[in-house]
């Protein structure tokens, strides 16, 4: 069964690793300690309390699209019809094509906060090396 250490979780997860042992001393997160008395959250644990932290934002808006990413306009290039924008949401670089009137509409500059919100009915998904030497 694959466990995660607290930075593995936080960084999973979006937080710090600070805020993860508070989830973890309040009991919001359950954590065992291994044999070198570090602490260690089991994934389908990570899974759950994952799921529950989307579920307790899912609402605020209704849409079919249920991947976004919040983060920071990092650049915005503009020509006469085109703007591409791009977004680090955390530790991801999210980067969007659309008319420069949406962009200016939107405001969109460096150092402003936007929500990327991705539906795709293609979807790679992949699975680190170290992950899977880690599941074994």
């Amino acid at each position: 069964m694959t466990t995660f250490r607290i930075s593995e979780a936080a960084t999973l997860l979006g937080v710090s690793a600070d805020t993860v042992r508070r989830w973890v001393d309040t009991g919001r997160l359950p954590a065992r300690r291994d044999g070198q008395s570090h602490r260690r959250i089991d994934g389908a644990d990570l899974a759950a309390f994952a799921r529950a932290q989307i579920e307790a934002e899912d609402g605020r808006e209704r849409s079919s699209a249920r991947n976004r990413l919040r983060g920071i306009v990092t650049e915005v290039v503009r020509d006469a019809v085109m703007a591409q924008v791009e977004i680090a949401a955390g530790p991801f670089r999210v980067v969007s094509l659309m008319s420069r009137q949406a962009a200016d509409e939107l405001g969109l500059e460096p150092g402003v906060v936007a929500v990327a919100v991705i539906k795709s009915t293609n979807v790679v998904v992949e699975i680190p090396d170290h992950a899977r030497a880690a599941s074994h």
